[in-house]
């Protein structure tokens, strides 16, 4: 009979073949990533290291006199609108954006559900200049629905804080049917119909299961939505110029010295503060994120 005993020299550990191949592939791995890894570092860690260089450096020597600037007054006041106009677009977008989708999703239409996808498609992605004329075009001071219903007799502007979270509803709220339209697949029938046996009635079904299922989604498409408004500009440019305090006007206006000259470093580090909101949002989603991961292992 053949001896199977392994025939490493004695004194020596016998090399696992399993072991070695696992490096060897995750070796691989990391090679193919490679060309990603470096682009990735050139396009986003050479402009990060100079906007930290620039928001820190006060007359060619550090110092914290941009970021205490970006703080104060019309800086502060503009960041603070930011995160009011995002936090709520980013909550009411959410809300009706699953409530279409769920409306969506138990339809029995196909030709609806793929429609209203394909039009979230493409509406989640319009923006700037054209999204700004096309609401000013109908809902502006002259605008085809404010004279005709007589809008501005009723005190309706669209030039203001609640008009500008309307228009930035109109490209988050298609945003979030196509963030949550899986995830309202991946309830499973079968769990419904369980509910239903054991006597839960539909609030109870969504209460103790659906919602629970959907958390991470739905987490994930409030900081998605709150990160596009938060960093959108061309369509307030357009729309509000400086009626609407906003931080991305603040930075624009601080780089091209359209108020004061010599702020470049400011406006760095006003977009060193959204770097920071962006960071503390993702720190609140995150460990929600992970607990509702848990929930569903």
């Amino acid at each position: 009979m053949a001896d199977t005993r392994s025939t490493a020299p004695v004194g020596l550990p016998a090399r696992n073949p399993v072991r070695a191949g696992g490096s060897r592939a995750r070796s691989k791995g990391w090679t193919g990533a490679l060309p990603l890894l470096v682009f990735v570092g050139l396009a986003f860690g050479i402009p990060a290291l100079a906007l930290l260089g620039g928001a820190f450096t006060s007359n060619g020597s550090p110092s914290l006199a941009n970021l205490t600037e970006s703080l104060r007054g019309a800086y502060l006041t503009a960041l603070l609108s930011s995160v009011k106009l995002s936090a709520l677009v980013a909550v009411v977008g959410a809300v009706l954006g699953t409530f279409l989708a769920q409306a969506v999703v138990t339809s029995r239409f196909r030709a609806l559900r793929d429609a209203v996808l394909t039009a979230s498609g493409v509406l989640a992605n319009f923006g700037g200049v054209p999204l700004a004329f096309a609401w000013i075009a109908t809902l502006g001071n002259s605008g085809v629905l404010t004279t005709r219903l007589g809008l501005g007799d009723h005190g309706w502007s669209l030039y203001s804080f609640w008009g500008l979270a309307l228009v930035y509803l109109y490209f988050s709220v298609p945003l979030m049917v196509l963030v949550i339209v899986p995830a309202l697949d991946g309830l499973r029938p079968q769990w419904r119909e369980a509910a239903q046996n054991n006597g839960a009635s539909a609030w109870q079904f969504w209460r103790y299961v659906g919602i629970p299922v959907l958390t991470p989604s739905l987490l994930g498409g409030v900081v998605l939505l709150f990160g596009g408004a938060f960093a959108a500009y061309a369509t307030a440019a357009a729309m509000v110029g400086t009626v609407v305090p906003l931080v991305t006007l603040q930075i624009a206006d601080a780089l091209t010295g359209n108020v004061l000259i010599g702020h470049e470093n400011v406006a760095l580090a006003l977009s060193f503060d959204m770097i920071v909101v962006a960071g503390l949002v993702m720190a609140v989603y995150l460990p929600l994120q992970r607990r509702s991961a848990r929930w569903l292992r």
